[in-house]
């Protein structure tokens, strides 16, 4: 056997072998090995003790290989802070020309995934990213499995290639507050990414704002009711929001009441009117972080988050229990608007907020990081993909 041979035969029975000092194969060096009881036979011994300063030149030209590949690796990209007093979020920009970023991605999920765990969001930027199919394929590419279908839905969006979608439809002259995507569901995307396609004339920033520190920043008391008793969600389909066959994507109400009971959402009927209501989490437990975040959409869901002359308007015309949407405690009992100002002041407390560039790309761990949007003048073209699916 050559050298390769006789070490990548050693690895399979387990055997590890290290040099003490690996920047050096002078005949000083010493050679280490660590191997499970009764494998190392008295021929592999007088193998390896024959073979020593073979073993030791080849173990140290392997690590200078694997060096000049992660200098390679980071010479090609550039890491920094796009805030300097607020690490949200990570940039990563190319060094050179005519990096391809899905190729580079692909490369590098380690990289990426272990920076999106750290810090919840990084923008890649100047990566000269061709359009929504290479959006797509960079998603597809630093997550697991397929990109999910908007399914539950709870704004309106237009799907534009494949499972890339338009970011919500709201018209421009409103804000969109911080929220986590589908918080207000039992199930959620861990990832989700957005790509700039057209900046607005003026405003139409996303924010941004880390979920372990809204978290962290709660007053315990407010948190401690939460985690208790969890948020109700009502919804009233059709009229002045998303019509029941956008929403469950399906004109039959027969599956409409099948995903429903597969959720853990009540519902009843009125006719063709529709009405849900069901208890989610207000917090959650990071799967891979094991960090506790602020995870649900009682603050964007009530009543109070209209404005007062919207919110008068609606109340004259509907009982409370017929609003387009509402949030209350998971038992039924009403969300102190003192409680949601505090929650609305926190996240305000939290938001980091940026100017999008044509070819941007945010790529958010979900749980991690909450995102909104502010008003916009002009034109403003942004699409969004979403992936790896987790649930409460």
């Amino acid at each position: 056997m050559n050298i390769q041979e006789f070490l990548s035969y050693l690895r399979n029975l387990d055997v590890k072998l290290w040099v003490d000092s690996v920047t050096t194969s002078t005949p000083e060096a010493r050679l280490r090995c660590n191997a499970p009881k009764g494998t190392l036979t008295p021929d592999l011994r007088a193998e390896l003790t024959q073979r020593k300063a073979e073993i030791i030149q080849f173990l140290f030209e392997e690590n200078r290989l694997k060096e000049v590949r992660n200098t390679i690796k980071e010479s090609l990209i550039n890491i920094c802070f796009l805030c300097g007093d607020r690490n949200l979020p990570l940039v990563i920009s190319p060094t050179i020309d005519k990096v391809n970023l899905v190729i580079w991605a692909e490369k590098n999920q380690d990289l990426i995934q272990n920076n999106l765990l750290n810090y919840g969001a990084i923008l890649f930027r100047n990566f000269n990213v061709s359009g929504v199919e290479e959006f797509e394929q960079f998603i597809k590419v630093t997550s697991q499995g397929e990109l999910l279908d908007y399914t539950y839905r709870s704004t309106p969006r237009t799907q534009v290639s494949g499972k890339i979608y338009t970011s919500t439809e709201y018209p421009a002259d409103q804000s969109i507050p911080l929220h986590n995507e589908n918080a207000y569901s039992c199930v959620w995307p861990m990832k989700i990414g957005f790509f700039c396609v057209e900046t607005a004339e003026q405003g139409g920033e996303t924010p941004i704002a880390d979920s372990r520190k809204v978290f962290q920043s709660l007053d315990s008391t407010i948190k401690d009711q939460f985690i208790q008793k969890k948020v109700m969600y009502v919804r009233n389909y059709g009229e002045l929001d998303l019509s029941w066959q956008n929403v469950f994507q399906t004109t039959n109400k027969l599956e409409v009441e099948n995903y429903c009971r597969q959720s853990g959402i009540e519902f009843e009927w009125s006719s063709n009117h529709l009405r849900t209501r069901q208890v989610c989490q207000a917090v959650a437990k990071h799967p891979s972080t094991k960090e506790m975040v602020w995870f649900n959409q009682a603050h964007l869901f009530h009543v109070s988050s209209f404005k007062p002359e919207i919110r008068e308007a609606l109340l004259s015309f509907y009982k409370e229990d017929e609003l387009p949407r509402n949030a209350y405690y998971g038992d039924g009992s009403p969300i102190e608007s003192s409680v949601l100002d505090e929650i609305r002041e926190i996240y305000q407390q939290e938001t980091v907020t940026f100017s999008w560039q044509e070819g941007d790309i945010l790529l958010l761990d979900n749980m991690l990081a909450a995102h909104g949007r502010m008003p916009f003048v002009g034109k403003r073209k942004i699409v969004v993909g979403m992936a790896e699916p987790s649930k409460f």
